[in-house]
């Protein structure tokens, strides 16, 4: 089985309110084993605010140059395919694609192929806390990996180890099963 695990950036919290996705990371996974990966940033056509850029990095001088959601949605829709999607509060991430999605009359990804690891978490921790950073340390799954700032591609390849490692029990969970954590 082919799943995908995906994580975004964005611009703010709310799609409704005009935020629109400045990064998209996707890390292949078929039969449990990593595979490829798709990254790609994308300009928001609008100003980033400083608390956004304390978050991810980002800043609106990296993203002038870079493509429209509309110019690379083709080759994202490629890379998923019909697969499975894994995203930790994946109603955020995927709210976010098929808003964008939508709005370029292309197809947007149903519901019943998405998993979010936040559900799972919450089944295996209960009432704890259980967010991507929680759940590295909890599990000393990646401890080494810069989390200062969020990444699309960094933090799709950490919840790769989380969901691996961690939340399906597919290995000790002291492994990197993730090839590289550069980005």
């Amino acid at each position: 089985m082919r799943e995908i695990i995906l994580d975004i950036e964005t611009s703010g919290l709310d799609y409704k309110e005009g935020h629109r996705i400045i990064e998209i990371g996707c890390v292949e996974l078929n039969q449990k084993e990593v595979g490829s990966h798709f990254h790609q940033y994308i300009n928001p056509l609008k100003n980033l605010t400083d608390e956004n850029i304390k978050i991810h990095g980002i800043t609106n001088e990296f993203l002038e140059d870079k493509p429209l959601f509309e110019e690379i949605a083709e080759e994202f829709l490629n890379f998923i395919e019909d697969s499975q999607i894994i995203a930790h509060n994946a109603n955020f991430d995927v709210g976010f694609l098929n808003y964008e999605l939508e709005k370029i009359s292309k197809p947007q990804i149903a519901k019943d192929r998405v998993v979010d690891t936040v559900v799972i978490a919450r089944n295996r921790f209960p009432g704890q806390q259980v967010n991507l950073d929680a759940l590295v340390k909890k599990q000393k799954v990646n401890s080494l990996v810069d989390r200062e700032f969020h990444g699309a591609l960094k933090d799709a390849k950490i919840l790769t180890d989380v969901y691996l490692l961690s939340l399906i029990h597919i290995s000790e969970p002291t492994r990197p099963l993730y090839r590289s954590y550069a980005v």
